[in-house]
């Protein structure tokens, strides 16, 4: 299936001005990440589900920004999350609960809470994310060279579009040993 099989008809009698195809082409464009993101999502969550059933993705997002931040307060994890203090509260006391996060009295100011993964949290995030390092390399594989190219600049103006930080490239992880 083509390119065009993934193309939204115009409604009938749609003239092609200027506006319209911008508009159209927004759309196409709008379903097309919207496809995307449906697909990783779905990437994220086969990988969450093999690596660690009982956590959820809005949990695994915390561990991933605990990750990647270092210890940070509450207000600083609710704010990179996009959520208020008290829904990221009851996500941290679960993650507490569960060994993959730690509260600590903030050394500069005592009465404040800072948040640092544990050793079980900081594994679950290196697990979860190399499974779902290698399920995107198959699918990353099945694309001519030339279509991965395109799809780099394609990607880095929608993430640059977005402010969102980049993810350096590495290598592919070592494959888990098979049992015996």
């Amino acid at each position: 299936m083509g390119h065009d099989a993934h193309r939204v008809p115009r409604p009938a009698g749609a003239a092609g001005s200027g506006d319209d195809a911008l508009d159209h082409d927004a759309e196409e464009v709008i379903a097309a990440v919207l496809t995307a993101s449906r697909m990783l999502v779905g990437v994220s969550a086969r990988a969450l589900g093999r690596t660690a059933p009982s956590l959820t993705l809005p949990q695994l997002r915390a561990l991933v920004v605990l990750d990647g931040r270092g210890p940070v307060k509450l207000a600083a994890l609710a704010d990179a999350l996009g959520v208020n203090p008290s829904t990221a509260l009851r996500m941290v006391d679960r993650l507490e609960a569960a060994g993959s996060v730690t509260r600590q009295a903030n050394p500069g100011n005592r009465r404040e809470v800072v948040l640092s993964l544990t050793d079980r949290g900081r594994g679950l995030v290196a697990q979860v994310l190399a499974d779902r390092h290698a399920e995107i390399a198959t699918i990353v594989s099945r694309l001519p060279a030339d279509r991965r190219a395109g799809l780099v600049k394609a990607l880095r103006a929608l993430t640059d579009a977005a402010a969102e930080p980049p993810v350096a490239p590495r290598p592919a992880p070592p494959p888990e040993p098979s049992a015996p």
